[in-house]
């Protein structure tokens, strides 16, 4: 069975995994820590933190018998960007309408 395709927006479209990145973001941690963090199942915390995986926000390093996880934050770079396009449109278009309106203003 093929794996479904995932990328960095899907993976930050849950709130459970922002909340996930966010903890990590400062630290790593080991599974456990991360599972007490949150009031769901070790397995439904491990999926989360597969997806993340997967989409190259965390990195999964296995220590002994521990797995430990760390946030890589690199990749959020791609939503930065693309969010960064849109708000430079609008902010010309907000721009724009504002010079509109005091012209309109000023012709009164």
């Amino acid at each position: 069975m093929n794996q479904p395709r995932r990328d960095v927006f899907q993976a930050i479209a849950d709130p459970t995994r922002r909340e996930i990145i966010n903890l990590l973001s400062g630290k790593s941690m080991n599974l456990n820590a991360v599972v007490e963090k949150f009031e769901m199942s070790r397995p439904a915390v491990a999926k989360h933190i597969r997806i993340l995986t997967e989409c190259g926000l965390v990195v999964v390093k296995t220590q002994g018998r521990e797995k430990h996880i760390k946030a890589d934050l690199k990749k959020l770079k791609q939503v930065s960007d693309w969010t960064e396009k849109y708000s430079r449109f609008w902010t010309e278009k907000l721009d724009a309408l504002g010079d509109f309106l005091d012209q309109e203003d000023n012709q009164s």
